[in-house]
């Protein structure tokens, strides 16, 4: 699964708004909303990690140099 953040975020949101809602879940259909969710929080979150590794590297570039 190869996704930018914000589709994968959607994914995220649109599964959980669609749990919420859900008055008796088809659980037949949960595996695949879990495989999903949990497919779209992988790329969440290594995104997050990217972002977080970059500005860590950015201050550090930037405090060395003063």
């Amino acid at each position: 699964m190869n996704q930018d953040f914000k589709t994968a975020y959607d994914i995220l949101q649109n599964n959980a708004q669609a749990l919420q809602n859900s008055q008796q879940p088809n659980i037949d259909e949960l595996m695949a909303v879990v495989e999903e969710s949990i497919a779209a929080y992988k790329v969440c979150q290594s995104r997050i990690d990217a972002v977080e590794q970059a500005l860590t590297q950015a201050f550090d570039n930037n405090q060395a140099q003063e």
